[in-house]
């Protein structure tokens, strides 16, 4: 079993896909494999080249399960506890549909499109507060992530956030 609450680091979750001619069956999330307290279920859907993140909430933080319905994503996780031997490290996940990840809480998230349709389901331990919501800028120097896109499409909201040094 994982429990969601002591893990320190992401944890990639594999899941099995029945298929037939009808089409395909997924089981998301079962209590016994994962223990896990979600208040709150989300979708999003993206096109090709977008860039979501990365974000955090300040207060509040929030453990993820994050499952890729259909399409592609470069996932990336980053430590943010300022105490932790892993400070400032990034995890890098390449999710299909099928796949997906648990990111645990005081971890920044973001994730860029491959696919021309990309849908995304989120699981959320704690509610979204947006006095509370903060992020760091998609094109930090000190992270130097490689989204694995050229042409980016990003939110105003994101173009605005800080550098992962200034928090």
């Amino acid at each position: 079993m994982i429990v969601v609450h002591k893990l320190n680091k992401p944890k990639h979750l594999k899941q099995i896909i029945h298929k037939d001619s009808r089409g395909s069956l997924t089981e998301i999330f079962l209590k016994k494999k994962i223990k896990f307290n979600f208040c709150k279920s989300i979708t999003v859907t993206s096109k090709k080249n977008v860039i979501r993140g990365l974000h955090f909430q300040k207060k509040f933080a929030q453990h993820k399960i994050i499952f890729v319905l259909k399409g592609i994503i470069n996932d990336f996780v980053v430590d943010i506890i300022k105490k932790s031997k892993t400070f400032g490290k990034v995890y890098k996940y390449k999710l299909t549909a099928g796949e997906g990840l648990i990111v645990p809480k005081k971890f920044a998230h973001g994730y860029s499109t491959l696919a021309k349709e990309n849908i995304v389901v989120y699981f959320l331990s704690e509610d979204w507060y947006p006095n509370q919501e903060s992020g760091i800028i998609w094109n930090d120097k000190f992270l130097n992530i490689n989204w694995g896109i050229r042409k980016p499409i990003i939110s105003k909201k994101d173009k605005l956030l800080k550098p992962f040094l200034k928090y």
